[in-house]
């Protein structure tokens, strides 16, 4: 019994300090780590007390505006500046979105770039580990970040990032930040319901819409980067790859759904191409250049979005 109690606070621990984390030996490539699902499975479960908790405008909006800002954080830091370099910032800057970006429960900025830089390297082919063509929808929508062979950072991909101390730790502690940006959103509705009562709002109201429903969102709009715009919209570029352009994934990502662009120049801060194309991670960023936050933003070049494929194939 003793044995087992001990086994538990381990696991426990591991929850919040990802270098305690071992993978079985015999694990295998798609093997799921059934103890790390759990955390998972409650914050779904957890839209169940939407029947208790009720909601009020001012929730609702507070969902919304949580969604916008750490899916800006996920797709303009995480992705477009960590994983890409698509352009420049300061050292506070890079971490102040880079805890943003961690609230979202995407794991931390290292963890999160490695992985997005290996699926360039190998897109669509066997190593990808989020293909749907190689590995099946399901699999490339949510099964891949719960198994065991993809939990550690690669840090070999993310040797210039590495160097960042803070960067590390949250990439250690990186469950740290939703729990603390969680209790926040609590304090912040009991202080609301407290002094504000007209908004009819409470802490566990704001938990419920505020982090519950708003995280779900953020986690399937991304994934739905992975999954579904390699199999459904348009092909402008004949990339080695599958990847496509979706507007509806654009509109809920903030512009990620330009899929097939990016992947025919990774190295752009802008993933819609054209005016008509929406990219609203790029309108942001484009603000933050114009505050002097962050600097020398990487454009398409003129030849680069030029080069279409003959017939564009829609799917």
């Amino acid at each position: 019994m003793q044995q087992r109690i001990s086994g538990l606070l381990w696991r426990l621990v591991g929850w919040l300090d990802n270098h305690r984390y071992q993978p079985p030996e015999t694990a295998s490539a798609e093997s799921i780590d059934w103890w790390r699902v759990l955390p998972f499975v409650a914050l779904h479960l957890g839209l169940v007390s939407l029947f208790w908790v009720g909601w009020s405008p001012f929730a609702v909006f507070l969902a919304v505006l949580v969604y916008v800002v750490r899916m800006f954080a996920i797709t303009g830091f995480y992705h477009r500046y960590f994983a890409h370099k698509t352009f420049q910032t300061s050292r506070v800057t890079q971490f102040v979105f880079a805890l943003i970006g961690a609230s979202a429960v995407q794991r931390g900025p290292l963890w999160w770039a490695a992985h997005h830089r290996s699926h360039h390297m190998h897109s669509d082919q066997p190593q990808d580990v989020h293909s749907p063509h190689q590995h099946g929808f399901l699999w490339s929508h949510l099964g891949w970040f719960l198994s065991h062979a993809n939990f550690n950072t690669q840090l070999d991909r993310v040797r210039e990032l590495s160097r960042f101390r803070e960067l590390c730790w949250l990439d250690r502690f990186d469950s740290l930040v939703p729990i603390a940006f969680a209790l926040g959103l609590y304090g912040l509705g009991e202080w609301l319901q407290a002094y504000a009562p007209s908004l009819h709002t409470n802490g566990l109201q704001l938990i419920v819409w505020g982090f519950v429903v708003s995280t779900i969102a953020l986690y399937h709009a991304t994934f739905c980067v992975n999954s579904l715009a390699h199999v459904w919209g348009s092909r402008r570029y004949a990339t080695r790859d599958h990847s496509r352009n979706n507007l509806l994934i654009a509109i809920l990502t903030l512009g990620e759904g330009w899929h097939n662009n990016h992947h025919h120049f990774p190295g752009a801060a802008k993933q819609g191409f054209y005016w008509w194309e929406i990219d609203l991670t790029y309108y942001g960023l484009k603000l933050l250049s114009a505050l002097g936050i962050i600097w020398q933003l990487k454009q398409v070049p003129d030849n680069v979005r030029a080069q279409h494929a003959a017939k564009e194939d829609h799917a």
